[in-house]
């Protein structure tokens, strides 16, 4: 018997909580010390580091999980900053022979797996068991997957629709996950060890209280459309999927609107689960239950199309960013092809991030990235090739930077595993040569609604009073439509900052250099 601290990392919820069900229903547990580390090395508020939006999510998502544990338990969880190897280290001696058990999520990051060797090698010697809980995060344990014989690296939803194949038991109408986990009934937490460990040298000026997270939350300005925690996750869910059935099973993505819903910019017309996906408030197992029942006995799209087909894709992402070594580099990842990529240049990376770019739907997918921390997938499709193959020729790495801090739903598996595609330089790329207009009309299949135009008009609000037959390229319109509009291009708005088809045969004569 003995105390088990519950590291949560990227599993901030109760509901499908292998963890905390597993500490909670132990007979070698008597005592429960939740704990989250607030990683000092991702600079917060940086360049480099956690935008706003992601760190907002985060303090939101903290305080809610903060509040369930105080309405079900009757206490909180203890949240420090610093480097989460010497947190976890300061908790355990402080703690003494007490402490028996480090239970945490498995991340399959490099810096997160090198995380539990450093700790485990710190550990050695003590009596404390550590413990990593797999597939939290994903629908299979990568780890095993990987390891098996018959493991090769795909490249397809053919391929990775094989892999759970081998894996998973099927249903007649696909594969079965099993139910998730209940959130537990009961957690044993023993405030006065909370309080002695808050209070304890070495790590009480590394707790954050959660009044601090809340206030923290509140000081970020902008548009707060993705509140953070599993409350939302859940509200979400049930307002996007299983309140919606005939959406569910009419879902195609490439169908979805990326200028979000008819008359509100601020709605996309995908579920918007991303987020809480990528931060472990809603688990991946219930999300792919729901879709399930939605669609029992019904009429539905398929895989690689419906809704389960973007999970499957989601897998393949995470299994790639496993077994690929330099997953996240130019140099010596097997997945990227070799490309002599245009020198750094900061004027244009940067107009591109600021949506000043003189293209008006690339800017409107910037600002809204900037202002809430989201993009629909095919404005990410649109913004990543105008970076990289199609306008600008820039190496991707640097546009995956610009996502890595700004996008709520960020996640290092996906984040680069998207980036190398959009580029066109993965082996799972849609081909090269097929550049997205960033000029888009209604028959684009970016998939705009181009006739009032109101996402454009909402998010490059210089152009609100341009007719909808030149606001997609302005620089066109007469000077005399200018003047009427209120907004002269070249001094209100932008020209724009290259030629969009003297680029891209540029670019496309690179590219077929290149290879």
């Amino acid at each position: 018997m003995g105390t088990a601290i519950v590291w949560f990392r990227g599993l901030l919820r109760l509901h499908d909580n292998p963890v905390l069900s597993w500490a909670s229903s132990s007979d070698e547990v008597d005592s429960v010390i939740p704990v989250y580390v607030i990683d000092e090395r991702d600079r917060l508020g940086a360049k480099g580091g956690l935008g706003d939006n992601r760190l907002r999510f985060l303090y939101d998502s903290l305080s809610d999980l903060d509040r369930s544990f105080r309405k079900r338990y009757g206490t909180g969880i203890l949240v420090f900053s610093g480097d989460p190897r010497a947190i976890i280290q300061s908790l355990i001696e402080d703690l003494g022979s007490e402490a028996s058990w480090l239970l945490t999520d498995y991340r399959s990051e490099p810096s997160s797996r090198q995380d539990i060797k450093d700790i485990e090698s710190l550990l050695k010697g003590t009596a404390v068991t550590t413990t990593v809980f797999p597939a939290v995060s994903t629908i299979l344990d990568l780890e095993s997957v990987i390891g098996a014989a018959s493991f090769t690296n795909p490249k397809s939803s053919k391929d990775i629709d094989e892999i759970l194949r081998e894996h998973l038991d099927e249903g007649p109408d696909g594969y079965l996950l099993g139910e998730s986990l209940p959130v537990p009934d009961k957690v044993i937490i023993d405030p006065v060890t909370l309080e002695s460990l808050a209070k304890g040298l070495g790590i009480s000026d590394q707790l954050v209280p959660m009044t601090d997270i809340a206030r923290m939350s509140a000081e970020i300005g902008g548009v707060h459309y993705f509140p953070g925690g599993e409350s939302m996750a859940l509200e979400r869910l049930a307002r996007k999927v299983t309140g919606r059935p005939d959406y569910v099973n009419a879902f195609s993505k490439p169908d979805t609107v990326s200028t979000n819903e008819d008359g509100d910019p601020m709605e996309p017309t995908t579920t918007g689960l991303s987020p809480y996906l990528s931060t472990g408030c809603l688990s991946v197992r219930m999300l792919w239950n729901e879709v399930a029942r939605a669609s029992f006995n019904s009429e539905h799209t398929k895989p690689p199309k419906s809704l389960h087909g973007q999970l499957l894709f989601r897998e393949m992402f995470y299994l790639l960013s496993r077994s690929v070594e330099n997953w996240d580099k130019d140099e010596g990842n097997s997945n990227c092809k070799s490309i002599a990529w245009g020198d750094y240049d900061e004027e244009l990376i940067d107009a591109w991030e600021s949506g000043m770019t003189g293209f008006p739907y690339i800017d409107a997918m910037m600002r809204q990235l900037d202002a809430t921390g989201w993009m629909h997938h095919l404005g990410r499709h649109a913004v990543s090739c105008f970076l990289t193959r199609g306008q600008l020729w820039q190496n991707w790495r640097h546009g995956r930077d610009v996502f890595e801090r700004k996008l709520v739903d960020s996640d290092w598996a996906l984040n680069n595993g998207n980036w190398l595609w959009l580029a066109g330089v993965a082996p799972f790329s849609m081909p090269y040569y097929r550049v997205y207009n960033p000029c888009p009309d209604s028959k684009s299949s970016l998939n705009v609604e181009t006739k009032e135009a109101s996402f454009i008009r909402y998010w490059v609000p210089e152009l609100a009073s341009f007719p909808s037959k030149y606001i997609f390229e302005p620089n066109l319109a007469p000077k005399w439509v200018q003047a009427e509009s209120g907004c002269i291009i070249g001094a209100d708005y932008p020209l724009p900052i290259v030629d969009r088809k003297e680029s891209r045969n540029r670019n496309l004569t690179l590219f077929k250099e290149s290879l």
